[in-house]
């Protein structure tokens, strides 16, 4: 699933953490996995399984978002989603909705923000896998940073010092930008429910990540 190559070893996604940062690393592991290939009718039925697991009195929006998935999830099959997917992200030319955040932050592929990403992926070790097509500034790709920065073994970088510097730069300026995009599009219904999970998520994140701020700032 990683669109980032662990230069050694000791960069590795661990799963040892406290829960609720367990769960945001494999959030963010799942909109990866969304945004670089359709699901397959094996995440699909994972995914469909969940609604078991559901709390009717869980009123919380993001609650409240993954149902609508778990309902597009469980009434759709795979071929469905990899036509939705192939129709709006691939394309010869510009496809119906772009997934890299040089084009929404710069107006253009490969712009000074890609140079950013990899200036920081390379401070944090990383670069991306010999197999991944996508540049590093594809949404799936910065999810998966993110997932390692929250979840890997090494807390050097594995930090929330860096989940917030990376997020604020990287992903924050543009993923209300690419979400929208995709809810613009009436035929996308099977990837509006991701577009507003991600988009309700990523909100959480940089909410969560203003109020560690501030508590650092009134100290």
């Amino acid at each position: 699933m990683s669109e980032i190559a662990k230069e050694s070893p000791s960069t590795e996604v661990g799963d040892i953490g406290l829960p609720e940062d367990l769960a945001r690393a494999d959030l963010y592991g799942l909109i990866a996995r969304f945004f670089q290939l359709p699901p397959d009718q094996t995440l699909l039925d994972q995914i469909a399984a969940t609604a078991d697991q559901h709390d009717a009195a869980d009123e919380a929006p993001l609650a409240k978002i993954w149902m609508d998935v778990v309902e597009v999830a469980k009434n759709n099959p795979a071929k469905a989603w990899h036509d939705e997917f192939d129709l709006n992200f691939i394309s010869v030319g510009k496809p119906n909705v772009v997934l890299n955040g040089s084009f929404y932050m710069a107006g253009h592929l490969n712009e000074k923000p890609l140079v950013n990403i990899r200036k920081a992926l390379e401070e944090f070790g990383l670069e991306a896998a010999e197999e991944v097509t996508e540049t590093e500034d594809h949404i799936s790709a910065l999810s998966e940073v993110m997932r390692y920065l929250i979840a890997g073994d090494d807390v050097e970088v594995s930090n929330l010092t860096n989940q917030r510097a990376f997020f604020n730069a990287h992903i924050r300026p543009w993923y209300n930008e690419l979400c929208d995009a995709i809810e613009d599009i009436p035929e996308m219904h099977l990837y509006h429910p991701v577009a507003a999970l991600t988009r309700e998520f990523l909100a959480i994140e940089g909410q969560s990540f203003d109020m560690i701020l501030c508590c650092i700032a009134s100290k």
